[in-house]
């Protein structure tokens, strides 16, 4: 039979992502809507360590969908990850009365929130993430908006790079995933992209710049990932200009990406997580990822999500793939061939059209 719940939590930890406000107005109203009363957890598990929160009226979270970062703050806490600390945030879960939390971020997020789950505390993950790098969802909030912020600037970029015939090297997030570079690549018409997933041939950028340079081409960009390593972007700046002679300049775009007005598919796919994470709370599920797949909200099992996301990324050992159910191991791989196959067709995609 599923808990009765008369107060949830909501919180964002970890990195923000535009569209953060747009789910924590989604989950505020939709329990509310069922009766259900919600705290607001200001900076993430440390305002449940610190007692920081408030309780949210509907009319908390008016006009907050179109504002990027996140109205409930974020914060990383190291004393969240002992038990001391683990204790003390289920300790005052119960003296505020919440049944059950819905938590936003990424990876660090969800462990946390199976933390919680473990010791009592029923929670549900919303992925948040401009890196897309969750890999039990085919989409992360904020990832849509960060790609727009990339493209605009890099829009910039190249009028005044056509101007001076320059090369712009643009250095964009994302981790270690190269979703960001490669369809901002793709959008802004780069004539090379480096991402960590894939191998990347250096002197065959340089030879097709000397030649689209002696083309006429007047301007170019390069997209790489900031996932391919501290120092890589200023290095490749230095190599593009000393061996084409085309005035290369490196512009490294950071937090930027983070900031700024949701679009609306952030703010739609927001909407629709937060209701259905409500939902799954409500009926007595807990920790699982609130997922999008192939245009519908799907969920996930924490646990599946922290497996296969080591199948994706290539951390996960033969004896931890050789343990899973035969059945759901096929489908993860499976899974996870396509994901990689994806990036594949889309940078080789890039390439052909770089001319």
């Amino acid at each position: 039979m599923a808990k009765e719940f008369k107060r949830i939590g909501v919180l964002t930890s970890g990195g923000d992502a535009p569209g953060m406000n747009a789910a924590i107005r989604s989950v505020v109203r939709s329990a509310i809507s069922r009766g259900i009363e919600v705290m607001g957890i200001y900076c993430g598990y440390r305002g449940l360590i610190d007692n920081d929160m408030k309780l949210l009226t509907e009319r908390d979270v008016s006009n907050i969908l179109n504002h990027g970062g996140t109205m409930l703050y974020s914060d990383r806490c190291d004393k969240f990850k002992t038990q001391e600390g683990i204790d003390l945030a289920v300790e005052n879960c119960k003296k505020n009365g919440i049944d059950g939390i819905v938590t936003l971020g990424g990876d660090g997020t969800f462990r946390g929130a199976t933390d919680l789950s473990g010791n009592g505390i029923p929670c549900i993950g919303i992925p948040c993430t401009i890196d897309n790098d969750i890999s039990a969802t085919d989409y992360t909030i904020g990832y849509d908006t960060a790609k727009n912020t990339v493209i605009e600037m890099v829009d910039r970029l190249r009028d005044t790079c056509e101007s001076h015939a320059r090369c712009n090297v643009v250095e964009v997030m994302g981790r270690h995933a190269g979703y960001i570079p490669v369809e901002c690549g793709i959008a802004i018409g780069a004539t090379g992209i480096a991402i960590p997933e894939l191998p990347f041939d250096k002197e065959k950028l340089i030879n097709n710049l000397i030649n689209l340079s002696h083309n006429g081409k007047r301007n170019f960009i390069v997209m790489v990932s900031e996932g391919m390593g501290k120092g890589f972007s200023a290095e490749l700046t230095k190599e593009i200009e000393e061996k084409t002679g085309i005035e290369t300049r490196l512009a490294v775009l950071a937090h930027v990406q983070r900031g700024g007005s949701p679009s609306c598919t952030d703010r739609v796919i927001a909407t629709r997580m937060g209701y259905r994470a409500v939902e799954q709370l409500l009926a007595g599920r807990y920790n699982e990822v609130v997922c999008y797949r192939r245009g519908n909200i799907h969920i996930s099992e924490m646990e599946y999500a922290f497996t296969f996301d080591r199948i994706v990324k290539g951390k996960a050992t033969e004896e931890e793939i050789a343990a899973i159910e035969p059945a759901l191991r096929a489908e993860m791989l499976e899974r996870a061939e396509s994901k990689k196959d994806y990036l594949v067709r889309l940078y080789n995609l890039a390439e052909k059209v770089s001319l």
